[in-house]
């Protein structure tokens, strides 16, 4: 298990929510510069450490003194509140990822999801240190193109965990615990669709399910693009706390010429992934235990006549897609006269 220094670029004790801190990270003989903001949370810290080190986050443990290491294990602290001086030095103790062997219980847990009020989800969406959080994210974080971006299509967004795989149950094989028609699924909406994977694991694990799975590599679908961990940002809400979510104007603000709210949909088993980008989520049903839901579980299929039917619309934003299932090609038809 290896430690690194960390010495705080900071002339005085953070205090300002919106202050740049420098931190110099050293590890391995090396140094590595990370800058977050005083309105970051102890989460979104470790998750620029894991990017210059490769620890990830739930693998670090934060040692400063004068700081109880308690508040340095809690994700959702902010920066703001803890007395970072710059003649002291923070360390980190962990282990890289490739020294661990990588299977599908090195996920991280899946907590359960919750609904937010109405009101509160719109406030996060539009609170003004949420969008700078995004802002920097969508500096920080490059989208690394696998195939190129299609000029007329749509774009899917997919999670992973419980979404296309049930990451939780034994098996020998990674093919057991695959979702039911996902080949199918992926061949179909490829037809009018980009497809992104997004998950809020590391890319190292990202890459090795779906080329366990066959993705990365099926003849009759593409993928467009990979997203970790890394680029999702953390919000807070006044019910529920700090939490962490996946914005898509990462997304759009990247490839403004293909895609935007009109043309997105996002399919995720946590609600609360999308609270940046209310209506263009769908809450999927999640797979879990799979040997013995698998022989019943018709969700991917149903999914695939439900993208089908709306991908001749012009804004996808317009739909509610809490009401899926009792769309029909009907109201396609109705909303093109309307």
């Amino acid at each position: 298990m290896a430690m690194a220094g960390v010495g705080v670029g900071s002339t005085s004790t953070t205090s300002l929510p919106e202050e740049e801190i420098t931190l110099t990270v050293k590890w391995s003989g090396k140094e590595y510069t990370v800058r977050v903001c005083g309105d970051d949370t102890v989460g979104e810290l470790k998750r620029r450490i894991c990017q210059a080190t490769d620890v990830l986050p739930k693998r670090q443990k934060l040692l400063y003194p004068k700081i109880l290491p308690s508040k340095l294990a809690d994700d959702a602290v902010l920066l703001s509140s803890l007395p970072f001086k710059s003649s002291l030095r923070m360390t980190m103790i962990g282990t890289t990822e490739d020294d661990i062997i990588v299977d599908q219980v090195e996920s991280p847990d899946i907590v359960d999801d919750f609904e937010l009020p109405q009101d509160e989800a719109v406030e996060i969406k539009d609170k003004h240190g949420n969008k700078q959080k995004l802002r920097r994210r969508i500096s920080q974080y490059k989208i690394e193109l696998r195939n190129p971006c299609r000029e007329g299509k749509k774009l899917l967004v997919l999670d992973i965990d419980y979404t296309l795989f049930d990451h939780r149950s034994p098996a020998e094989n990674p093919l057991q615990l695959m979702r039911p028609f996902l080949h199918e699924f992926l061949a179909a909406a490829y037809a009018e669709y980009d497809i992104m994977i997004w998950s809020a694991t590391s890319m190292k694990w990202v890459e090795l399910k779906m080329a366990e799975l066959g993705v990365l590599s099926n003849p009759n679908y593409k993928i467009t693009a990979l997203l970790d961990h890394l680029a999702m940002i953390t919000v807070q809400s006044d019910s529920r706390g700090i939490f962490d979510c996946k914005p898509l104007g990462l997304i759009w603000a990247q490839f403004p010429e293909f895609y935007s709210s009109k043309n997105t949909i996002m399919f995720d088993d946590l609600r609360r992934n999308f609270v940046m980008n209310p209506q263009n989520g769908l809450t999927i049903k999640p797979f879990k235990r799979a040997h013995s839901s698998r022989d019943s579980d018709q969700e991917l299929r149903k999914l695939t006549t439900y993208l089908l039917a709306i991908a001749e619309l012009d804004d996808l934003s317009t739909l509610d897609h809490n009401n899926w299932q009792s769309f029909s090609e009907d109201n396609v038809k109705r909303r093109r006269h309307q």
